[in-house]
């Protein structure tokens, strides 16, 4: 009987994936230093893919991997030492067989070596005999060529350029770089003996349940005769309380333990980041090392698919524009070999993911060209975003900082990507952190799984809405009467924080339901039921009637012709036939800012031609935007500062006439900024103004003492008694 190649080629695949993952975490880990017995295992992984490979008659597999185990050889035998050049070498080394085996995975069979490729084998095993060949000279010479594709047409090319570039799909594969996930899962044999036993449990549950139906069969039947047997139907009831609870109890550990089976580790898709990170990193002339920890922490198999094209565009830009070249890192007095790193960590029910670099940081200056050139932002409207809020502006739709279009970045669609794959798509958040020529750390907060959430389920009008957990920061009742009315609407301070307050029926026009218009009317002063929702650092307070419940649910997504509507994420089920709609709280917030943009303007007091200029600092994005709002109103022209630091640099380019702060803050508080401005000459005498919820007298005369000239409680905050502080102060 002939054997079967085919299935001794997939064993093989699977087995040289499993080789090359040890050998890529070993790579990294010798990095660090020499290892004898990290140094033979890597031996032993490469001397097992010659002997398998050889087995099945996959040549090419075995020259690359035989020259591999011939420079591992003299690592072990000290004939070599690591060091950049080496690990390099190893690097291209192992990147060669992983493109082989790809080859093989897909083809079902070995292709032949390309020249670079004879050429890197015939160097190692060169190297490996002769050390003194090793030069940076010689190792650039034999690193395998790059395909980089000619570049793509610019923003004011016509049509026919950019088609052109696009048919060339065959000699760019180069310049599409993908993660891969495998099309086969392992499954740890108990996970499956338990899936097993808890099937045969489910079907015994079923034989009870049919037993019940034919209870219910003779029930029916004495009523039909008019001699029903009543002391039978207590136990009926019971027993079918019984059988539906254990039922449910049944499908939902079948469901949970289906879903583990479908659990991936991340390093399915993350563990050959480092090599696609190797080969942007040589096609742009720069020197990188890419460390990946937390890899084996498991994901949802659905989620894995969705995650690696948000974190190749994360690795496009950490590559192209945060690390520089090692001639500028020099320069900088940094390494001229650049890091970047793939942090993963589990924080309860969520997987945070975070890619970060050392490399040049966000320019805050190309950024703010960038947005006024595109019209994403006024000058008036720059002015008065905070760092953050200006960083934030690269995850709008086209926006790009690069100079020049290449197969890399500059496109301007890979973070308007991400972050709709994240927000959208994967139902996480994305929130970024920068700082100039130090580096840029992107954090990517997902859910285990999308086929089952935490859900919060409330009614609003009389109708039944959720709200998936990842977006509620609390819920709270408070007194109508702690309201306070700022800049034409509704606010409520939360624990030194400005929470604006809407009703979810108005914000979302909903009409009462016959059932809610019914219902008798409710006392005037009553408590308020809060629904506190935040993205990022944004919060917003939403009226509503009751809390329903609070469960993990399957999402639905929403059927095709519904899935424009940005207003639903998704819907549940919640009971026979009853559907939920699951409200997409960003939406939720970008409605409420179009909401405030109608307040008041009060120009009489504070004319356009003599409007004065106050610098407002708040770590708060909340309590920033609500001053801004009441100064505004009376015709103040407001620039926002988001802790005491940027504040002080902000007062230090431009004078202000007047300075309000908040004293609890990141980076320099309050009391330190208020000081800290006294001794600047250009705000010796300026008004400054302290916003806080701290009550106590010793803080009140603290204040004073480090030079304000008021002192305002948030518990007690009045807008028209700022405002008569701020005149009083001016005049």
């Amino acid at each position: 009987m002939a054997l079967d190649i085919k299935k001794f080629i997939a064993r093989f695949v699977e087995e040289a994936k499993d080789h090359l993952n040890r050998l890529t975490q070993g790579l990294a880990a010798l990095e660090q230093g020499m290892d004898a017995e990290l140094i033979n295992g890597l031996f032993r992984s490469a001397h097992t893919l010659k002997g398998s490979s050889r087995m099945l008659k996959l040549e090419p597999i075995t020259q690359v991997a035989h020259s591999l185990e011939d420079l591992l050889s003299a690592l072990r035998d000290q004939h070599l030492t690591i060091g950049s050049q080496v690990s390099g070498l190893l690097y291209q080394g192992v990147d060669a067989l992983t493109d082989q085996i790809d080859a093989l995975a897909d083809n079902g069979q070995a292709i032949a070596l390309t020249d670079q490729q004879l050429a890197l084998c015939n160097y190692m095993s060169q190297v490996a005999k002769d050390p003194s060949l090793l030069s940076a000279a010689e190792l650039e010479l034999k690193a395998p060529e790059q395909n980089v594709p000619p570049l793509p047409p610019s923003e004011d090319s016509n049509d026919n350029k950019e088609s052109s570039v696009e048919n060339k799909d065959d000699n760019n594969k180069k310049a599409n770089p993908v993660l891969k996930t495998s099309g086969t899962v392992r499954i740890n044999l108990n996970k499956l003996e338990e899936l097993i036993k808890l099937m045969g449990e489910l079907v015994s549950s079923h034989a009870g349940m049919r037993e019940l139906v034919a209870t219910a069969r003779q029930l029916e039947q004495q009523l039909e005769k008019d001699q029903p047997d009543l002391s039978a139907i207590p136990q009926f009831s019971q027993g079918f309380r019984e059988a539906v609870l254990s039922q449910e109890s049944l499908m939902q550990e079948l469901h949970d333990k289906t879903l583990q089976m479908r659990m991936l580790p991340l390093g399915v898709v993350l563990d050959s980041a480092a090599r696609l990170i190797r080969e942007m990193a040589r096609s742009l002339g720069k020197q990188v090392e890419c460390r990946i920890q937390g890899s084996e922490i498991e994901l949802d198999r659905q989620m894995i698919d969705q995650l690696a094209d948000p974190v190749i565009h994360l690795l496009r830009n950490a590559l192209d524009h945060g690390i520089e070249s090692p001639a500028q890192r020099k320069k900088q007095g940094k390494p001229p070999q650049g890091l970047v790193q793939i942090t993963v960590r589990q924080d309860g029910g969520w997987v945070v993911l975070e890619v970060s670099d050392d490399g040049a940081g966000l320019s805050l200056d190309a950024i703010r060209d960038k947005a006024l050139k595109k019209g994403l932002v006024t000058l008036t409207e720059l002015a008065e975003m905070s760092d953050q809020e200006i960083t934030d502006l690269i995850f709008q739709p086209g926006f790009s900082t690069s100079a020049l279009v290449t197969d890399v970045s500059g496109r301007g669609v890979g973070m308007d990507v991400v972050k709709r794959s994240i927000v959208d798509d994967l139902q996480g958040v994305i929130s970024l952190h920068t700082r100039q020529n130090e580096g840029t750390c992107f954090t990517l907060r997902l859910p285990l799984s999308l086929a089952k959430m935490r859900v919060l389920l409330i009614r609003a009008a009389g109708y039944e809405l959720g709200f998936t957990a990842q977006y509620i920061a609390e819920l709270l009742t408070v007194p109508d009467a702690s309201l306070i009315q700022v800049a034409d609407r509704n606010a409520v301070i939360i624990r030194n924080e400005f929470v604006p307050v809407l009703k979810l029926a108005d914000l979302i026009a909903l009409p009462e339901s016959a059932a809610f218009a019914g219902q008798l009317l409710k006392p005037k002063h009553k408590d308020l039921l809060l629904l506190v929702i935040q993205v990022h650092n944004e919060k917003l307070a939403l009226i509503i009637d009751e809390l329903v419940d609070e469960r993990d649910l399957v999402i639905k997504q929403l059927p095709e012709h519904l899935q424009g509507n940005m207003l639903i994420s998704g819907m549940v089920t919640t009971g026979h036939k009853s559907l939920t709609s699951i409200l997409h709280a960003p939406y939720l917030l970008e409605k409420a800012r179009k909401v405030r943009g109608g307040v008041s303007q009060h120009l009489g007091a504070v004319t356009k031609q003599a409007r004065k200029r106050v610098l407002v600092v708040d770590d708060s994005l909340n309590t920033r935007e609500i001053e801004r709002d009441v100064l505004e109103a009376w015709g103040y022209q407001v620039t926002l500062a988001e802790h005491g630091q940027e504040g002080l640099d902000k007062a230090r380019a431009e004078v202000f006439d007047a300075v309000l702060t908040d004293v609890e803050m990141p980076i320099m508080d309050g009391f330190t900024l208020t000081a800290c401005l006294r001794k600047e000459a250009a705000y010796k005498n300026t008004p400054i103004i302290i916003i806080t919820s701290r009550e106590k007298e010793s803080d009140r005369q603290r204040g004073i003492d480090v030079g304000a000239d008021a002192y305002i409680v948030k518990g007690s905050f009045d807008q028209n008694s700022l405002v008569d502080t701020l005149k009083i102060l001016l005049d």
